[in-house]
């Protein structure tokens, strides 16, 4: 009696032998979570590119402090320069353009080229490691701590952008915990 189930050998990487290498999950997985955030950050800056005064209203009420509790003690913090204001908006955009194109960049070596060239899963590393860093700076140092708590827009109802600040630094570091997994280096694993 034989039987209907075949069975093959597979190498530790999970093809079959002579069979064509597929992209292994988890540098598929950094891959994509580094695309998704690249793909953000990149619709971000456009969008502050194309539509230059939404955001930097945003910026300007939030430097100006001019939603807050207007605390005294506080309030000796407020820029309300136009001129400072506009070069702290510009400033982030530019951040936002550079961070976006490492992570692009940090993809398409990902999805690329990991399962062709040696070394390359140590430069998508790489890549994706500086732009999410990039990513946590600009939300966490940047809107979370300077915003949220030097120019305390947790105290602003209507220009408080700490929700999302925090969304987008949480989805960044969980992509940067992703790509330093052990066991992505190659499709053999």
């Amino acid at each position: 009696m034989t039987s209907r189930f075949r069975f093959t050998a597979r190498t530790a990487g999970g093809a079959r032998p002579g069979s064509r290498a597929r992209l292994p999950a988890l540098p598929l997985a950094a891959g994509l979570l580094t695309a998704t955030v690249a793909l953000y950050m990149a619709l971000v800056a456009f969008g502050n590119i194309t539509d230059f005064d939404t955001n930097r209203q945003f910026v300007r009420h939030v430097l100006a402090m001019d939603t807050t509790f207007k605390d005294p003690d506080l309030m000796w913090r407020a820029i309300t320069s136009g001129t400072l204001q506009d070069i702290a908006y510009v400033l982030i955009i530019a951040w936002e353009t550079v961070a976006a194109l490492v992570l692009i960049a940090a993809a398409v070596a990902w999805l690329g080229g990991v399962r062709r060239r040696p070394g390359a899963a140590e430069r998508a590393r790489r890549l994706s490691t500086a732009g999410l860093l990039m990513v946590l700076v600009l939300f966490g140092a940047g809107f979370m701590a300077v915003g949220g708590e030097w120019f305390a827009m947790w105290q602003s109802k209507s220009w408080n952008g700490l929700d999302a600040a925090t969304r987008n630094f949480m989805v960044a570091g969980i992509a940067l915990v992703v790509v330093h997994l052990p066991g992505g280096d190659s499709p053999a694993e």
